[in-house]
């Protein structure tokens, strides 16, 4: 399983968040509002929030489940935990093709 320092991975969450909304996510779920979204889009984490223009409980809800997911990753028995925090995705990729080939 993929890690890293929980305040880098929340910091990292909310530069993603962010990107998101300068690229037009806010607007995109405003369309797809207007234009019927199903009940499985309006469950989809951030639609509601971004709906009403809450950036901040977006953030909060994603760190909420990238937290639970690290907690369900770990509780796993013989799951290999590879830290990432420091990593480059070229250092990244290589600690995972070295996990794959033994």
């Amino acid at each position: 399983g993929l890690v890293m320092e929980r305040r880098r991975l929340y910091e990292r969450i909310d530069e993603r968040v962010d990107a998101m909304v300068a690229a037009g996510a806010a607007e995109e779920v405003r369309r797809a509002d207007a234009a019927g979204a199903s009940s499985t889009a309006r469950a989809a984490l951030g639609f509601a929030e971004l709906l009403h223009g809450d950036v901040e409980a977006v953030k909060r809800r994603t760190r909420n489940l990238a937290k639970r997911q690290l907690t369900w990753l770990r509780r796993l028995e013989g799951v290999e935990i590879v830290d990432l925090t420091e990593a480059t995705p070229q250092t990244a990729a290589e600690r995972i093709d070295g996990l794959l080939r033994r």
